[in-house]
């Protein structure tokens, strides 16, 4: 199984870097570009449209195989590829190709509303309400719901579970939207974050959820080939709003137990995303707080970043960005282990992720400059 989920990393990161690389040459001529000025740091225009190359890195691949999987059988490859238990897997696939397709017209609405927005420059509020329309849909259509054990631990538990479940998925949605501003900057961190889910799935055999994160990597992979800084294209909300509800809803589905684990036993694992994604979340939190105590939409795009004060500290843009790579690495790395470690090593876990989250705390504590083009803002 695991060379088959190396396989569907390589087509979707194929897919990805091909449709990104002509789309850089077709977004210009029908003028999809994003212009300079303002908070914005490039001085010419640069193409949009690379959330198109992730959207179809990874709807191609899922539309192919749940189209084989519900009108063919197994290939005889498969057959020797995974030890004769391809007939397993097979029918098991074949369960979850409703929520596969819940999940694929999910993205493909987010992925829309954020071509809308590239296009036309929609109102925030309206973008949010459109979110939590789509997420909602989501989550009742697929039965998707974190926190179960609620269900009869309070009264009216299974509401406040889903209620919990739209929350996570719109909060992740919108850090890796708030994480786009700079070059490489939400693709990068998501892809480390992904790629520590991944080794996560792996580790306790979940792998329907591994294929979808590894579809995922592969096509942010593909974009990123082309917009590590200095970009050559920008992915836009249609790709950062996508990256965010598709990994906010795998998430959700993965368990964090090693098989034959009870989760009374081990219910600290289930905190693993909380960690993995605790830069995106703290960026969130941080900035949306600042622009409020300020008296502004926490909406509306500023230079209170985290990767902005760093660059304020005299970094380069790429030096932050490589920066905050590691200070997700750091965290990832640390949640991977949560669902094969003891409650003493799980403590020691959530120590050092407030470590480093107050690490970050320290490095922000910097007044910005004056000169807005010193640090810059897309």
């Amino acid at each position: 199984m695991r060379l088959v989920i190396l396989c569907l990393l390589a087509v979707s990161f194929f897919i990805s870097w091909c449709i990104t690389r002509w789309m850089r040459s077709f977004a210009p001529a029908i003028g999809f570009v994003d212009q300079p000025g303002g908070r914005k740091i490039h001085g010419n225009p640069k193409p949009l449209g690379g959330g198109i190359g992730i959207f179809w890195g990874l709807a191609l691949p899922i539309i192919a195989a749940l189209g084989y999987v519900t009108f063919a059988g197994p290939p005889d490859f498969l057959r020797h590829a995974i030890n004769g238990q391809i007939d397993a897997y097979w029918s098991g696939a074949r369960l979850q190709t409703h929520l596969a397709w819940t999940i694929l017209l999910a993205g493909a609405a987010i992925h829309a509303l954020g071509l809308w927005d590239d296009r036309k420059s929609l109102g925030p509020f309206f973008k949010l309400f459109i979110q939590l329309l789509v997420i909602t849909a989501l989550v009742l259509s697929a039965n998707l719901r974190i926190l179960t054990f609620l269900d009869h631990a309070i009264p009216g538990g299974n509401i406040v579970s889903i209620i919990i479940t739209i929350l996570w998925i719109a909060a992740v949605t919108n850090a890796f939207n708030f994480l786009d501003n700079m070059d490489g900057l939400s693709a990068g961190v998501a892809s480390i974050c992904t790629t520590a889910f991944l080794v996560a799935t792996l580790s306790i055999g979940q792998w329907f959820v591994a294929a979808g994160l590894a579809l995922l990597l592969g096509s942010m992979l593909g974009f990123l080939w082309h917009n590590f800084p200095p970009a050559k294209i920008f992915m836009g909300d249609s790709g950062s709003l996508l990256i965010g509800l598709i990994l906010g809803t795998l998430t959700v589905r993965t368990t964090y137990l090693a098989p034959g684990v009870r989760f009374q036993n081990h219910w600290y694992a289930v905190l693993a995303p909380v960690i993995v994604l605790a830069l995106p979340l703290y960026d969130l939190i941080v900035v949306s707080i600042i622009r409020l105590m300020r008296g502004k939409s926490p909406f509306v795009g500023d230079t209170n970043h985290f990767s902005h004060r760093l660059v304020a500290r005299g970094m380069s843009r790429r030096t932050a960005v490589l920066c905050l790579y590691l200070v997700a690495a750091a965290t990832s790395i640390s949640a991977v282990m949560l669902p094969h470690v003891d409650g003493n090593i799980a403590i020691l876990i959530f120590v050092q992720t407030v470590l480093i989250l107050g690490m970050v705390a320290l490095l922000e504590q910097h007044p910005l400059p004056l000169q807005q083009k010193d640090i810059g803002h897309r």
